[in-house]
């Protein structure tokens, strides 16, 4: 063959050689990136752990911030990036639309939350169009992506599992139950939610909410059990649970008084589970996040489970469903 024939094959070959090695070039650490999604500008935060350093494909955990926070104050609050770091996975911490200055963000989760509900901002298709993004950037194992978050990013997640099933492998939420008015996912999905009883502002048991600080906005949420039932029944999951607990706090700790109880519905379908952690003391707060953390607002924390290390141990058993 002659060199003028080999010319463009050569280049083809080159120009795939460079996309491979941009995929997997972003360095362990921090990072902070801007996409265009439905004519907003969007962001997010990727820490990337230092098993990134190898080449290997890693799992990626997408963590919603609740309403009126911002990616940045999820990441420092929910301490995730340390399990990222113990157990290699990439954590991305993406950030919600409207507010002010970058602050005061939310999602729109279906029924809830603020600006983005209201202006019905695609949030779904910003967050498939972020791992799209962040594939290219980093070495992505696409059948390991999971999706979590707190109160209205909790709801998000669960709205991402529900309407992209064939990209989200499990979800777990943490204070804030799903928001659906219509829920037909494509695929099982293993679930896993986190709640404490004595939540004062995503109420356990469903109801109108106090109003978010400094406004007159109120949010009518939907009981706990009953938004599991949704998945329970669409996983094909037995109605009775397995029972562990109730645990209780370390007898030295300001949150001796709490207890955590696991309520575990299995088998399901696909080999897919639903999981209920049912806490009690605690307020609307991430388990063993940051402590005392905007204590008026959000009540008591606890560290009677650590939320990082359940969901990473229940995620860990899954990788996205097949058609």
């Amino acid at each position: 063959m002659s060199v003028s024939r080999l010319q463009p094959i050569l280049a083809v070959v080159l120009l795939v050689g460079a996309a491979a090695a941009s995929a997997a070039t972003l360095a362990p650490g921090d990072h902070e990136f801007t996409l265009n999604h439905g004519q907003l500008r969007r962001s997010y935060i990727v820490h990337v752990p230092p098993q990134a350093r190898i080449g290997k494909p890693l799992p990626a955990l997408l963590n919603f911030h609740g309403g009126g926070a911002h990616a940045w104050a999820q990441k420092q609050y929910s301490r995730m990036d340390q399990t990222a770091d113990r157990e290699g996975f990439i954590a991305v911490y993406p950030n919600g639309s409207g507010g002010i200055g970058g602050r005061l963000l939310t999602w729109n989760a279906g029924a809830c939350c603020g600006w983005a509900a209201a202006s019905r901002v695609d949030d779904v298709g910003f967050a498939l169009a972020l791992i799209d993004d962040l594939a290219g950037r980093v070495s992505l194992d696409q059948e390991r992506i999971y999706a979590t978050g707190l109160s209205n990013g909790s709801m998000m997640a669960y709205r991402l599992a529900a309407e992209a099933a064939h990209r989200i492998a499990a979800v777990a939420g943490v204070a804030g139950a799903m928001t659906l008015p219509r829920f037909a996912p494509a695929l099982a999905m293993p679930v896993m939610h986190i709640h404490s009883v004595d939540d004062q502002r995503a109420l356990y048991d469903g109801g109108l909410g106090p109003a978010f600080p400094f406004t007159d906005t109120r949010v009518l949420h939907e009981p706990v059990d009953v938004s599991l039932e949704k998945w329970i029944a669409h996983n094909g999951c037995p109605t009775r649970p397995e029972v562990v607990g109730p645990m209780s706090g370390r007898p030295d700790a300001a949150d001796a008084a709490h207890t955590a109880t696991r309520y575990t519905y299995m088998p399901c379908r696909n080999g897919t589970q639903v999981v209920l952690w049912k806490l009690t003391g605690a307020g609307h707060v991430w388990p063993g996040g940051v402590q005392d953390y905007l204590p008026l607002l959000l009540g008591a924390g606890t560290t009677v489970i650590d939320a990082n290390e359940e969901m990473w141990r229940f995620f860990s058993r899954f990788r996205r469903q097949k058609q």
